[in-house]
C-alpha cells in the first residue's frame, strides 16, 4: 500500500472553521486600507531570482540560506517563491510606469515563501499584508504607515503590540558607520559567532539583529548608527516622531532596530509582542528610497511595510477572538422527487433575494436532514416534502432562538418571510 501524501513541513493546510476566520480578517484588512485610500494590486508568486538579489542583498539570510529557487527546465531561466512582497510590487511599478502617473498607495496579500525551520509564528509558507506608499518622500508618509497600524491594533482589540523605531540614515551615514562597526568588532573578534564573523565585512549592521543571548552585551556596547546621522536624517527622524507625540502613539528608539533587508534607509521600525514567544515582530516596515532606481527605475522615493497574518490571527484568538458562524442563513431539508424539483428552484430564489442558502444532498431522512440543518449553523430550515411541493409550499423553522417557531408559507412568499425574520433578529 502506498504511503499517505503529507503537505509539505512548514507549508499548512487552513481548514474551512479556521479559513472563515481568516476571511473576517481579511475583510476587515481590506476596509481598513480603504479607510486610508490604499489601492489593490496583485503580483505573480514566481518572480525572477535576480529580482531579489538585487533588492533584498545577495549578503542576507533570505538570499543565502531561506529562498526557494530553481531554474525553469523548458527555458534556463533562474525563478524564485518570492519570499517578500516589496520587490515584486516595486518590480510592477517600473514594468508598468505606474509612479510617473500618480504617486501610488498600494497593498496585497498573499503567500511567501522561506525554507526556515518551523515553529509557531513561522512557517515556510506564511501570508502577509503588504502596504506600499510610493512617491512619497517626507516623514508624513512614514508617520501616517505608523499610525495605521495603531489604528488596526485598535480595531482588532489587540492591546499588546508595542513600537520600536530607529533611522538608518542615507547610503553615506551607513558608510561611516560600517568602517566604525567593523574596527570595533574585528577588535573582539574572539567574542564572535560564526554567524557575525561571516558577516563582519559583508554586513556588519546584521550582527547588531543577533538573537543569540552570548552577542547582545557586545553588540550593546557597538558603535550607534544615529550618531554617524547628518542634519537631514534627522530632522527627518524627528519630523516621523514628531506626528507621534502629537498622535498619542508610544514608542521606543531602538538603535539595534536594523531589519534584514538591505533596501531600507531613514524610518524603520517594528511593532513587537510579547505574546508569542520567539516570533515577536508581527508588523515591520520602513523606508526604502533608493530601490526604485536599484531596480532600473527612475529614483523614486518609496515606504512601506508588512504584516505576517498568522502570527496576527494568533493574536486575536490569544484574546479571546472567535471565528464568526458559517454565515449560511437557509438550510433546505427535502424528501421525494417532487420535493427534491422544487428545492432546487427555492434555493436559486431564495438566492437571488440575497439569502445565503446551503442546500442538502446526498439523500436521508428528515431526521438525518434536520441533524445536518442544524449543524449548518443556519438560522432556519426551510423544509419541503412531496405534500408541500404539490402545494407550492414549504415549512419555514427557526434553528435558533429560545423558540423553534414553525410555519407553512407559499413558495412565493418564502424570501419575504425569512427577510423579515432575520431583521426582526438584528434588531433584537
Amino acid at each position: 500500500m502506498s504511503q499517505t501524501l503529507q503537505a509539505v513541513r512548514g507549508m499548512n493546510d487552513i481548514l474551512p472553521a479556521e479559513a472563515e476566520f481568516w476571511e473576517l480578517f481579511e475583510e476587515a484588512v481590506r476596509s481598513w486600507l480603504k479607510s486610508y485610500g490604499y489601492r489593490p494590486i496583485r503580483m505573480p508568486i514566481v518572480e525572477p531570482t535576480p529580482l531579489f538579489k538585487r533588492a533584498i542583498g545577495e549578503v542576507t539570510d533570505i538570499v543565502e540560506k531561506e529562498m526557494y529557487s530553481f531554474v525553469d527546465s523548458l527555458n534556463g531561466e533562474p525563478l524564485t517563491l518570492r519570499p517578500e512582497g516589496t520587490a515584486g510590487c516595486v518590480r510592477a511599478v517600473i514594468q508598468h510606469s505606474l509612479a510617473s502617473q500618480t504617486p501610488q498607495r498600494l497593498y496585497y496579500m498573499g503567500q511567501m515563501f522561506r525554507h526556515e525551520r518551523p515553529q509557531k509564528g513561522r512557517y515556510r509558507q506564511f501570508h502577509q499584508v503588504g502596504v506600499e506608499a510610493i512617491g512619497f518622500g517626507g516623514p508624513d508618509v512614514d508617520a501616517e504607515l505608523i499610525l495605521m497600524g495603531a489604528r488596526l491594533w485598535a480595531d482588532l482589540g489587540l492591546d499588546s503590540i508595542e513600537l520600536q523605531l530607529n533611522s538608518l540614515g542615507q547610503p553615506e551615514e551607513r558608510a561611516r558607520h560600517r568602517a566604525e562597526l567593523i574596527a570595533y568588532f574585528e577588535a573582539r573578534v574572539e567574542q564572535l559567532d560564526e554567524d557575525a564573523k561571516r558577516r563582519l565585512h559583508t554586513n556588519p549592521l546584521r550582527i547588531l539583529d543577533s538573537k543569540n543571548p552570548a552577542m547582545q552585551e557586545l553588540c550593546a556596547g557597538a558603535p550607534k548608527l544615529i550618531d554617524f546621522l547628518g542634519e537631514a536624517s534627522l530632522q527627518h527622524f524627528e519630523g516621523v516622531q514628531q506626528i507621534l507625540r502629537d498622535a498619542g502613539i508610544p514608542y521606543t528608539v531602538n538603535p539595534r532596530l536594523v531589519r534584514g533587508l538591505d533596501y531600507y534607509n531613514l524610518t524603520v521600525f517594528e511593532w513587537v509582542t510579547d505574546q508569542l514567544g520567539a516570533q515577536g515582530t508581527v508588523c515591520a516596515g520602513g523606508r526604502y528610497d533608493g530601490l526604485v532606481e536599484q531596480l532600473g527605475g527612475k529614483p523614486t522615493p518609496a515606504a512601506g511595510f508588512a504584516m505576517g497574518i498568522e502570527r496576527l490571527i494568533a493574536l486575536i484568538q490569544d484574546a479571546g477572538g472567535e471565528p464568526a458562524p458559517s454565515g449560511v442563513d437557509v438550510y433546505v431539508v427535502h424528501q421525494g422527487e417532487a420535493a427534491s424539483r422544487l428545492a432546487h428552484r427555492v434555493a436559486e430564489g431564495l438566492r437571488d433575494n440575497g439569502i445565503d442558502v446551503l442546500l442538502h444532498c446526498g439523500g436521508g431522512s428528515f431526521k438525518s436532514q434536520m441533524k445536518k440543518a442544524d449543524a449548518s449553523g443556519a438560522a432556519f430550515a426551510v423544509i419541503i416534502g412531496d405534500d408541500e411541493a404539490a402545494a407550492g409550499e414549504a415549512q419555514l423553522k427557526a434553528l435558533r432562538g429560545e423558540t423553534s417557531a414553525q410555519q407553512r408559507v407559499h413558495v412565493d412568499k418564502l424570501a419575504e418571510a425569512i427577510i423579515d425574520q432575520l431583521i426582526d433578529t438584528d434588531e433584537e
